[in-house]
């Protein structure tokens, strides 16, 4: 979800995903679209993933009162950083994290003990690994406590290693990220661009998968519509 728009977070609610993924680092919208998306999906069965812009304290305390069911945190390098990111992210004695009594996460004060209770056991946190040096160190990183995804970025790691997405060198990092979590007990996702590449990423073990975007949907649907009567424009003149 990465439009910002809360019309169409309230569709794909509808349309029956286990989780959406709504996009702070890349996608269009602020704090407030942000909100009102959350709202939009209240009725909704599928669960919230928010992607931060990036591994800060205040961050995570703003976007987390909002009560979703996780975060994505960017380019997750180390297991020191790992670590920081439980911190921030999870409350004691997990880890630091600031609270507020009537946020919208805690139903505005209604829920608050229950909530405070059970956010750690409840909380997904994803941590995208997108870099050279993050596979340099992904055994370290999946041992850290209170890490539950690790998550491929296939267009930053394949960038940050030089390679293309059917070159050797990535494929033998997306079957160790599998390994790896799998070893740890930790799930492994990944952004896919389609079913065939989802198929294939299940097949090694990923079972947290992403598929496109609401941006990228309306992209290929305009241009698809367009392509249409291009088409049957210059058919037309071709009879004429």
């Amino acid at each position: 979800m990465s439009l910002g728009s809360a019309i169409t977070a309230e569709i794909a609610g509808q349309a029956g995903y286990d989780w959406l993924l709504i996009d702070m680092e890349h996608g269009c919208g602020d704090y407030s679209d942000l909100m009102h998306q959350m709202q939009a999906l209240g009725a909704s069965s599928s669960g919230t993933i928010v992607r931060v812009p990036k591994a800060e304290a205040s961050i995570f305390k703003r976007v987390l009162d909002m009560g979703p069911a996780g975060l994505m945190v960017p380019n997750v390098t180390s297991p020191e950083l790992a670590r920081q990111i439980v911190d921030m992210a999870r409350v004691h004695p997990m880890g630091n994290r600031g609270v507020a009594q009537t946020t919208r996460a805690s139903g505005y004060g209604a829920v608050y003990e229950q909530y405070i209770s059970s956010v750690n056991d409840g909380l997904l946190i994803v941590a995208q690994i997108e870099s050279r040096q993050a596979m340099d160190q992904i055994e370290d990183i999946a041992a850290v406590d209170g890490i539950d995804v690790l998550f491929v970025g296939p267009l930053d790691l394949s960038i940050d290693l030089g390679v293309s997405h059917d070159s050797p060198e990535y494929l033998a990092a997306i079957h160790k990220v599998a390994v790896v979590a799998k070893s740890h007990g930790k799930i492994a996702g990944v952004l896919v661009r389609n079913d065939q590449q989802a198929t294939a990423y299940r097949d090694l073990g990923y079972s947290f998968i992403a598929m496109g975007s609401d941006r990228g949907q309306v992209i290929s649907g305009m241009k698809q519509n367009a392509s249409f009567f291009n088409r049957m424009r210059s058919g037309a003149s071709h009879a004429a």
